[in-house]
C-alpha cells in the first residue's frame, strides 16, 4: 500500500492547489462568466395592481418614487404599493387620456405626462390633480406627444406628431422655429429629442436625424461618412441617449442603433447596428446604460438587446417561458436606470426590474431556449476536470460542460437505462476520460463528449452517489455503501466487494485516510487497514458531530476541517492524522439561517461558504461570525442539492441546486449598499388622502386635526430591492411601548385610530437581510390637535367649577356632578358609536372593490386564507374558482371602457346571486372574478361554476341601448391537505388557462 501513501500526498497537494488557485482579477473573472450569467428580473403585472398590462413609460420623481405610464393610466410605485391614476376625460382636473406615452419628473415634485391623444398634462403634486396644456395656439403642436427632453435650464422640449415645441421654465409653450415641418425634407412628425452638454439640439424625425447647433436657429439633416451608419440615421429615429462614456446613441425604426463618440466619430456596432442586428427590423424605442458599462436597447418585439463595450459582444435579453426571471414580454417600450442602479423595463406584459448591485453572486438558470441555459433545472453535482472545465450532473441523465476559456456550454445526455437516473458523481479515469455516475457508470470522451455506458459492470444497476479515484482504484458511494473497483480488471481489489454498508454521500481524500460522508456519521477508512471506524453524534460528548447526516467536507490552509451536517456547520480546529478529532459547530443560535447544511467550500482567504436548505452562508474564521446571503446579494436558487458544490478553476465557488447553478466570486465587491432613506409615500387622515406634494420628508411633521383621529402613514425604503427581504416596523414614541412589525407581504404602513391629542414622534424602520444587510431609520413628528375637553383651559374650568361646588352645598355638588357625568357619558357614547361606525365603514371600504362592490383582491385573499385554515382544522373540502370573461378586450374596444365596467358589474352581480351566503365572491383583477367555496368538493364546484357560466352566456347586458353578450371561462382547484392558498390559486389559474386554451366558454378542473 506504499503507492497509496505516496499518491495520497500528491492528491492532498493537488486538492490544496484546487482550493487555493491563483485568482484572476475580479473583473477578468466576471468577464469570463459573463456569457453564462443570467440577467435576473423581478416582474410586476396586472395581478400586482397595474391598471393595464402594456407599460409605455417610466420615470423616477424627486422623492425617489417610480411612476409608470400605461395604456390604462399612470401608476405610482414605492416598491411596496401601487397607486393608480386612471383616465377621467370628463373631469376638468383629471387625466384626459389613459395612454401615457412619455413622462418627465420636474424639480418641484410635479410630473409632465405626454399622452397619445390628450396632449401634454402636468400632475400637480400639491393637489393630486392634472392640468392639461392647450393644443394649437399657445399650446402644443399636436395632441399626440412622443417624447419629452430636458433643455438643461428647467425647460422641456416637447416632441409631437405635428412638430417640436418648447416648454419654458415659467410654463409657456413656444413652437420651435425652423423645426419639424418647416421644410420639405423635415417631416412634422418627430419621435425623440436630446440637448447635449454643448447646447446642440438633436431631433429624431420621421425622415432621419436632424441637428440644430448651439447658437443657431436652423436644423440640418445629419449625414455620416460611413454608408452603413448613414443608412441607420436616415431611418426614423425613435430614441436618442447620451451614456456615461459620452457616446450619443441613436435608435432607429428598422435599422438598429449607432453611436457618435466624444470626438465626433460615428460607429457601426456589429450585432446592434443595421437591419441585420440581433433585434432585426424592430424599432429601438429606448436606450440606457448599466453601472457596469453595458448598453441596453429596448426593441419593439425582440426583447432587450445588451451590448458590452469591452468584449463587443451583443446578446438578447428576451422573454423565456421556461424561466420566470426573464422579462415578461418581448415588446419593450421604455428603459430606466433609477438612483439605486436598478434597471427597469416597460413591456406589453408588465414591468421588469433588474438589480445590478449584486455582482459577486449570480445564477446560471435552466432553459432549453437559451444558448447558456442549463439543459435541466436540477444540478445534482459539480465537478472541475484537469482542463478547468466545469461538469454539471443534472437530472435524468443530462450533463452540461462549461468551458470558461472558450465561452461555451456543451450538453451531453447519458443514453439507455443509465440516462433515466440523475447524474450525481464524476471522476477522472486514468486515461483522462470523464466517468459519470448515475445508475451505473458511463465514460465520456473529454474531446468529443461521446458517451459509453456500462463501463464498470460490477456497478451496473447501482445508484452512484459519489466517486473518487486513486491510481487504478475507483471508489463509488451508493445507497448500499462504498464499492471499491480496480479499473484495469473491473474486479474489486479485495475479497469483499462492498466495504461499507452506509449510504455514502461524499468521498474526501485526507492524508493517509478516506473520509466518507454518510447518513449515519463520518466513516473513516485508514490506508493499509481493512476496517472502518465511524464518528457520530453523541449527546453525552460535547465534542462529537452535531448531527449524523453529513454532506461535503473541505480542508483549509490552516488544516481546519469544515463539515456540512444537517445540524449546522461542524469543524475541527486543527486536523491531524491520528486525532483525537473534536468538533465545534455553528447552528441557528450562532446565526445560520438554516441548520440543514448541504455543502461547504473554502475560499482562498480560508473563509467557509455553505449552501443551506435555503440560502448561502459565509463564516469568517477570524471571529466565526455568520453572514447569510439572499436574493438582494444575487442568490436566486431556492433550494440547494446535498453536497453539490465545487471550487471553480479560478477560485470561484459553485453550488448546485434545484433551479440552477449559483456562482460565488469571493473576491468580487459585495452588493452595493444604497444611500436611500425610508420615505413617507402616503398619508390618509380620516379617509382623506394627503396630496403627494405635501407629504413630509424625514424630520418633517404631520398635523392631525381634532376631527380626524384615524391615521395611516405609508412608507418604504426606496431602493426597490426584493420586497420579501425588507422587514418594516414602526413605533409612535409617546404611544407605543415597542416596535410594531409589519407582517411580511403586507404594505408598509403605520395605522392608528383615535389618537389622543398631543405631540408624538413616529419612528419608521426598514431592515434589509443578506450579506449587505442594513437598518435604515427615519422619523416624522405628529401633532394631534386636542378636542375641546382635552385642552388645558377646559380642564381648568372643570377644576374651578368643582372647587366652587365643594365650597357650596354638598347636595348641590352631588347633583351637579351626577348630571355632568351623565352628559359626558352621553357624549362619549355618541362619539364612540360614531367612531365605531366610521371604523366599520373604513374596514368595508378597504376590503371592497370600487367597481363591483364585491370583495377586492386583498380582502378576498385574507378571507380565503382563513377558509383554508378552517378546512385544515375541520377536515372539510374547499374549492377555488377563477372566472375570466372571454374576449373582454373586444368589449372594451367595441363599446368602450364604461360598457366594459357595466359588463364586469353585471357578471359580478350574477355570480353573487348564484352563490351561497357562505361563499366568498371577489374581483381578482381586471375581468377576473374569484370564488371560494367552503365545504364544496369538485363536483359541487363544477355544477355551480357551470350554472354561472351558462347564465352569463344566456344573459344580455344593456348599456346605452346596446345589447352586449359575453361568455366566460373558468378554472377550478380543489384544496389538498397541507396545500397553501397560493398553491390553490396557482392550480386554479392553470385550469383557467386550460379552459382558455381549449376554446373558451368552458370550465376546467385542475387534477394535476
Amino acid at each position: 500500500m506504499a503507492w497509496r501513501n505516496r499518491f495520497g500526498k500528491v492528491l492532498a497537494l493537488a486538492m490544496g492547489l484546487v482550493a487555493f488557485p491563483c485568482l484572476a482579477t475580479p473583473d477578468a473573472l466576471t468577464d469570463a462568466w459573463r456569457p453564462f450569467r443570467a440577467v435576473w428580473f423581478d416582474n410586476l403585472s396586472v395581478t400586482d395592481g397595474l391598471p393595464h398590462s402594456t407599460v409605455t413609460s417610466l420615470v423616477q420623481d424627486a422623492r425617489g418614487v417610480v411612476w409608470m405610464g400605461t395604456f390604462g393610466g399612470v401608476v405610482r410605485y414605492d416598491g411596496s404599493q401601487l397607486r393608480e391614476f386612471g383616465e377621467q376625460p370628463d373631469a376638468p382636473d383629471g387625466l384626459t387620456d389613459a395612454y401615457v406615452r412619455c413622462m418627465a419628473a420636474l424639480s418641484n415634485g410635479n410630473l409632465l405626462l405626454g399622452t397619445n391623444a390628450g396632449g401634454l398634462v402636468e400632475f400637480d403634486a400639491a393637489t393630486n390633480r392634472f392640468h392639461r396644456f392647450p393644443v394649437g395656439a399657445g399650446g402644443t403642436s399636436d395632441d399626440k406627444i412622443f417624447a419629452l427632453a430636458s433643455d438643461r435650464a428647467q425647460g422641456w422640449w416637447i416632441v409631437t406628431d405635428g412638430g417640436t415645441d418648447h416648454l419654458t421654465a415659467d410654463g409657456h409653450i413656444e413652437r420651435v422655429p425652423e423645426g419639424p415641418g418647416s421644410r420639405p425634407e423635415f417631416a412634422a412628425r418627430s419621435f425623440s429629442a436630446l440637448q447635449d452638454e454643448a447646447g446642440n439640439l438633436w431631433i429624431g424625425n420621421d425622415r432621419g436625424l436632424f441637428r440644430r447647433a448651439a447658437g443657431h436657429t436652423t436644423f440640418v439633416r445629419v449625414h455620416a461618412p460611413d454608408p452603413r451608419v448613414d443608412a441607420v440615421i436616415g431611418d426614423r429615429i425613435w430614441s436618442i441617449f447620451r451614456d456615461a462614456a459620452g457616446r450619443t446613441w441613436f435608435g432607429s425604426g428598422e435599422s438598429g442603433s449607432v453611436y457618435l463618440d466624444r470626438q465626433g466619430q460615428w460607429h457601426f456596432v456589429e450585432g446592434i447596428s443595421g437591419s441585420e442586428s440581433i433585434t432585426g427590423r424592430r424599432t429601438i424605442r429606448s436606450i440606457v446604460d448599466t453601472p457596469d458599462g453595458d448598453i441596453w436597447f429596448a426593441s419593439d418585439g425582440a426583447g432587450v438587446a445588451a451590448w458590452n463595450p469591452s468584449t463587443g459582444r451583443a446578446r438578447l435579453l428576451g422573454h423565456d417561458a421556461s424561466v420566470p426571471s426573464t422579462i415578461p414580454g418581448n415588446t419593450t417600450r421604455a428603459l430606466m436606470r433609477d438612483r439605486s442602479d436598478n434597471i427597469w423595463v416597460a413591456t406589453e406584459l408588465g414591468v421588469a426590474r433588474h438589480d445590478t448591485r449584486a455582482t459577486g453572486i449570480f445564477t446560471v438558470p435552466p432553459s432549453p431556449f437559451q444558448a447558456f441555459g442549463l439543459s435541466d433545472p436540477d444540478v445534482h453535482t459539480v465537478f472541475v476536470d484537469p482542463r478547468g472545465r466545469i461538469w454539471l450532473g443534472l437530472g435524468t441523465g443530462h450533463i452540461d460542460v462549461l468551458d470558461l476559456g472558450a465561452g461555451t456550454m456543451g450538453h451531453v445526455r447519458v443514453p439507455g437505462d443509465q440516462g433515466q437516473r440523475d447524474v450525481q458523481a464524476f471522476a477522472v479515469a486514468p486515461d483522462g476520460a470523464i466517468l459519470a455516475g448515475s445508475q451505473g457508470i458511463a465514460r465520456i470522451d473529454p474531446d468529443t463528449l461521446q458517451v459509453q455506458t456500462g463501463q464498470v459492470p460490477l456497478l451496473d444497476g447501482q445508484i452512484i452517489l459519489s466517486m473518487a479515484r486513486e491510481g487504478d482504484q475507483l471508489l463509488a458511494g451508493t445507497y448500499d455503501g462504498l464499492f471499491s473497483v480496480d479499473l484495469r480488471s473491473g474486479r474489486p481489489p479485495y475479497a469483499a466487494t462492498n466495504v461499507s454498508k452506509e449510504t455514502v454521500r461524499a468521498i474526501t481524500r485526507m492524508e493517509g485516510q478516506w473520509w466518507l460522508s454518510t447518513i449515519n456519521g463520518i466513516s473513516v477508512w485508514p490506508d493499509n487497514e481493512a476496517d472502518f471506524f465511524t464518528l457520530r453524534h453523541d449527546p453525552a460528548q460535547p465534542g462529537s458531530l452535531p448531527q449524523n447526516y453529513i454532506g461535503s467536507m473541505a480542508l483549509d490552509s490552516k488544516r481546519r476541517l469544515w463539515v456540512a451536517t444537517y445540524g449546522g456547520i461542524a469543524w475541527i480546529d486543527r486536523w491531524t492524522t491520528k486525532g483525537p478529532w473534536r468538533f465545534d459547530h455553528l447552528g441557528l443560535a450562532e446565526g445560520l439561517a438554516s441548520a440543514k447544511v448541504d455543502a461547504v467550500l473554502v475560499d482562498r482567504h480560508d473563509r467557509a461558504w455553505a449552501s443551506l436548505a435555503h440560502g448561502l452562508a459565509l463564516v469568517d474564521p477570524a471571529d466565526f461570525k455568520v453572514a447569510n446571503f439572499g436574493a438582494r446579494d444575487g442568490m436566486r436558487v431556492g433550494s440547494y442539492e446535498h453536497r453539490s458544490a465545487a471550487v471553480g478553476p479560478h477560485g470561484e465557488l459553485l453550488f448546485g441546486g434545484l433551479g440552477g447553478l449559483t456562482v460565488v466570486l469571493p473576491d468580487a465587491p459585495p452588493a452595493r449598499e444604497g444611500a436611500e432613506a425610508v420615505t413617507v409615500t402616503g398619508v390618509l387622515q380620516g379617509g382623506v388622502e394627503t396630496p403627494y406634494g405635501k407629504l413630509p420628508d424625514a424630520g418633517g411633521s404631520i398635523v392631525v386635526d381634532s376631527d380626524s383621529r384615524s391615521l395611516r402613514v405609508d412608507f418604504a425604503l426606496l431602493d426597490y430591492g426584493v420586497a420579501g427581504e425588507t422587514h418594516y416596523a414602526y413605533r409612535l414614541e409617546g404611544f407605543d411601548k415597542d416596535w410594531v412589525d409589519v407582517a411580511r407581504g403586507n404594505p408598509a404602513a403605520a395605522v392608528y385610530t383615535n389618537l389622543p391629542g398631543g405631540h408624538y414622534t413616529l419612528h419608521l424602520r426598514a431592515v434589509t437581510i443578506g450579506g449587505a444587510s442594513r437598518t435604515v431609520d427615519a422619523a416624522v413628528t405628529l401633532a394631534v390637535a386636542p378636542r375641546w375637553y382635552e385642552t388645558w383651559w377646559a380642564r381648568l374650568l372643570v377644576v374651578i367649577a368643582l372647587l366652587g361646588v365643594v365650597l357650596g352645598l354638598s347636595a348641590l355638588r352631588t347633583v351637579f356632578l351626577r348630571r355632568r357625568a351623565r352628559v359626558l357619558q352621553h357624549e362619549v357614547d355618541a362619539r364612540t358609536r360614531d367612531l365605531q361606525a366610521a371604523n366599520e365603514q373604513l374596514d368595508r371600504l378597504a376590503g371592497t372593490d370600487e367597481l363591483t362592490g364585491a370583495f377586492n383582491r386583498r380582502r378576498f385573499l385574507d378571507l380565503a386564507g382563513r377558509a383554508v385554515t378552517d378546512a385544515q382544522v375541520q377536515d372539510k373540502p374547499l374549492s377555488m374558482v377563477l372566472i375570466d370573461l372571454d374576449n373582454f378586450k373586444v368589449v372594451n374596444d367595441t363599446y368602450g371602457h364604461l360598457a366594459g365596467d357595466a359588463v364586469i358589474r353585471a357578471a359580478m352581480d350574477l355570480t353573487a346571486r348564484l352563490c351561497r351566503g357562505s361563499d366568498l365572491v371577489g374581483r381578482y383583477g381586471g375581468e377576473e372574478l374569484i370564488i371560494c367555496l367552503p365545504g364544496t368538493d369538485a363536483e359541487g364546484a363544477f355544477q355551480l361554476t357551470e350554472r354561472i357560466r351558462q347564465a352569463m352566456a344566456e344573459r344580455t347586458i344593456m348599456d346605452g341601448g346596446r345589447s352586449i353578450t359575453v361568455t366566460a371561462s373558468a378554472g377550478i382547484a380543489v384544496w389538498r391537505r397541507g396545500e397553501s392558498l397560493n398553491g390553490m390559486l396557482r392550480r386554479a389559474d392553470n385550469a383557467l388557462y386550460a379552459a382558455k386554451h381549449a376554446g373558451r366558454n368552458r370550465t376546467e378542473i385542475d387534477e394535476g
